[in-house]
């Protein structure tokens, strides 16, 4: 899969993905449930929260963010000034880092595998073809290769709430081979759990 993706085939992967976890909840709890909770999750555009989907198999972790540009840089536009763009520029070489953001459970030995970041309006390059409604998000997906998956129960997320100070929550869809939970947590807070 190359670095870098088109907008819209990340946000049709970041889609798939919120399907995927969409069915295995219906089959937990019920179609209709699943569906709505998919669809409301998938389209919220909240400030200073971020949206997380999370998903083990097999010997792979997958961890897909949203963001409001404002809940990461404090704006939603293509940076004009040149302190916004030394900001948009140290975000993404820390979004771009995946090692510095994230920390899974330390017991399921997980490396990281490859990343994308959808980097929107924060380079040049993206912000002339972006869509110009006056929201704008960032999209990025991480994945791991774990020894023991079944030992992913958290992710520390210290890393990435110190390169995105004005996040103040975060909430989580994750499925695993154990079942599919819900997990947030709220500045201070930086490890999210789930699972039992």
């Amino acid at each position: 899969m190359p670095r870098h993706l088109d907008r819209h085939v990340r946000h049709a992967l970041a889609l798939a993905l919120a399907l995927a976890l969409a069915v295995a909840h219906a089959l937990l709890i019920g179609h209709g449930q699943a569906m709505a909770q998919a669809h409301a999750h998938a389209h919220a555009h909240e400030h200073g929260a971020v949206s997380l989907s999370i998903g083990v198999e097999a010997d792979t972790l997958t961890l897909l963010i949203e963001a409001p540009l404002d809940s990461l840089v404090g704006y939603e536009h293509a940076p004009r000034t040149a302190a916004q763009k030394a900001a948009a520029q140290a975000l993404l070489a820390r979004l771009r880092a995946p090692a510095t953001l994230f920390t899974p459970d330390a017991a399921a030995g997980c490396t990281p595998a490859e990343f994308e970041v959808d980097p929107g309006v924060l380079e040049p390059a993206a912000a002339s073809t972006a869509p110009s409604d006056g929201h704008a998000e960032l999209e990025a997906s991480y994945r791991w290769t774990c020894a023991r998956p079944d030992a992913v129960r958290s992710i520390d997320l210290a890393g990435l709430m110190k390169a995105a100070p004005r996040i103040a929550r975060v909430g989580a869809q994750i499925a695993t081979a154990q079942g599919k939970f819900k997990a947030s947590l709220k500045r201070p807070a930086t490890v999210l759990r789930w699972g039992r």
